[in-house]
């Protein structure tokens, strides 16, 4: 299939794809087709396809086989938001220990995961071998990090205390930006 870009996807998420093909085409701006026997999912682009557009759904098409949901991969047809991979093959040394990585980024009754994900505002998913991340540049970024923390081996306290001084710092400067905002506009309308 020349022109195609081919996306791998889980077995049993490809029939998401499948549902809610329209939707992903018209967020996008991209044609796909699906190869149901070799789970993969073929990318066109289309005559108004931006590239950066064509990469970002690249990137939603392997979102959501990593586990994330069609509204979360659809934050990614907006420019503001991103999708980051934390490989956890370079980290663990046997299966034992990426199951204890990953039930710690998870915690007890999903409640680590979901103190990340209240806190930063950013969209947390675990795969097999690797931790999604899906939020604008900030979000991801503190997740990311609040992650790493996990993975090294920092207390779950020290990960609440980082949570909590992140959160602080992104409301402010999200008000500060606000305020700036706001003052631009007061300028030009009183201009």
């Amino acid at each position: 299939m020349q022109g195609l870009l081919p996306v791998p996807v889980e077995s049993k998420r490809i029939c998401l794809i499948k549902e809610n093909k329209d939707i992903f085409e018209k967020s996008f701006g991209v044609q796909i087709s699906i190869d149901e026997q070799n789970f993969t999912v073929y990318l066109k682009a289309v005559k108004e396809t931006i590239p950066y557009k064509f990469m970002k759904a690249k990137e939603a098409i392997e979102a959501l086989s990593l586990g994330f949901t069609i509204e979360d991969i659809l934050m990614l047809s907006d420019d503001n938001i991103f999708f980051e991979r934390i490989d956890l093959i370079e980290i663990y040394r046997d299966r034992r220990d990426l199951k204890r990585i990953k039930a710690r980024i998870i915690g007890s009754e999903g409640k680590i995961k979901l103190l990340i994900e209240e806190t930063t505002g950013a969209k947390i998913a675990i795969g097999e071998k690797e931790v999604g991340i899906i939020g604008d540049y900030e979000q991801v970024k503190t997740a990311r990090e609040a992650i790493e923390m996990i993975i090294a081996g920092k207390s779950h306290r020290t990960l609440n205390n980082f949570l909590r001084s992140e959160s602080r710092k992104l409301k402010r400067r999200r008000l500060e930006l606000w305020e700036k905002t706001e003052n631009i506009f007061r300028n030009e309308l009183s201009n």
